[in-house]
């Protein structure tokens, strides 16, 4: 774990982070623990989760003098609306109100993993509602609270893999650029609210599953011969972008995106 940055204004605020098991969505949710804020995280994995919060509970008990919280877990699989939003109301009605919101969930799969003349219309469906349908209508239902205490920031989940471009899973990176898209309106249509909208792009991330997938020896060689920064770039590197965007130390920043790629991309 990287040593991060204590944010005072994240203590006791309310966070919810989509796809926070695994990967840089559990990254996310260890430091916003780290932090003191009340984590809440969807993911449909619940092994994976009950291992986060195990860990967690593991650096609870280690460091009694730091105020390191418990995340909690809701099951949920964001491409069911209905599941969606089932459990969006469960948890505005048990805290009041969200914060912060992190629209993490995504997945590039063996599904996402066709060319484009491969693409069906049951595969584009899965690409849209796993990558960026639920992003809209999540945050939908979370921005009526945020409006009503006047205050909010949401920060969006991209990718760099429109950007450079990569191929091989072109609607998974339809998905990443619509988010920039989608990033930006909302910053203009909810900023009257104070709510801040931003987006994090990262590069190529060691999470555990791209160690398992896709970072073959072939493609590591790719990205050190196209990062500036010449080492693997960690998901707790990702997630105090995060933080960052989240905490009132970035209050003057709406409808951004920060690229989080050791230097791949060089603009966006």
């Amino acid at each position: 774990m990287v040593s991060s940055a204590i944010y005072p204004s994240l203590r006791d605020k309310k966070v919810l982070i989509t796809g926070g098991a695994e990967g840089i969505g559990a990254a996310a949710v260890e430091l916003f623990c780290r932090q003191g804020s009340e984590v809440i995280f969807l993911d449909i994995s619940e092994p994976s989760s009950t291992t986060l919060i195990e860990s967690i509970k593991e650096l609870q008990g280690a460091d009694q003098e730091s105020r390191i919280t418990i995340p909690v877990f809701q099951q949920c699989d964001v491409t069911n609306l209905e599941e969606l939003n089932e459990v969006a109301k469960r948890v505005l009605d048990e805290c009041g109100t969200i914060n912060v919101l992190v629209n993490n969930a995504a997945a590039a799969g063996a599904k996402s993993r066709v060319p484009s003349v491969q693409v069906t219309p049951e595969s584009w469906d899965f690409d849209i509602n796993v990558n960026l349908r639920h992003v809209f209508f999540l945050t939908q239902a979370i921005v009526p609270a945020m409006k009503k205490q006047g205050s909010g920031s949401i920060i969006n989940m991209g990718s760099i893999s429109w950007r450079i471009p990569a191929v091989g899973t072109p609607v998974y990176m339809a998905c990443k650029a619509a988010i920039m898209g989608l990033t930006k309106t909302h910053s203009k249509e909810f900023g009257k609210d104070s709510i801040r909208v931003n987006s994090v792009m990262p590069g190529a991330i060691a999470t555990e599953r791209q160690i398992k997938e896709v970072l073959t020896p072939e493609y590591r060689e790719l990205v050190m011969n196209s990062q500036t920064i010449k080492r693997d770039l960690m998901p707790e590197e990702v997630a105090n972008v995060i933080l960052f965007l989240a905490s009132d130390d970035s209050s003057a920043v709406t409808g951004s995106s920060y690229v989080v790629d050791g230097g791949w991309v060089s603009d966006v």
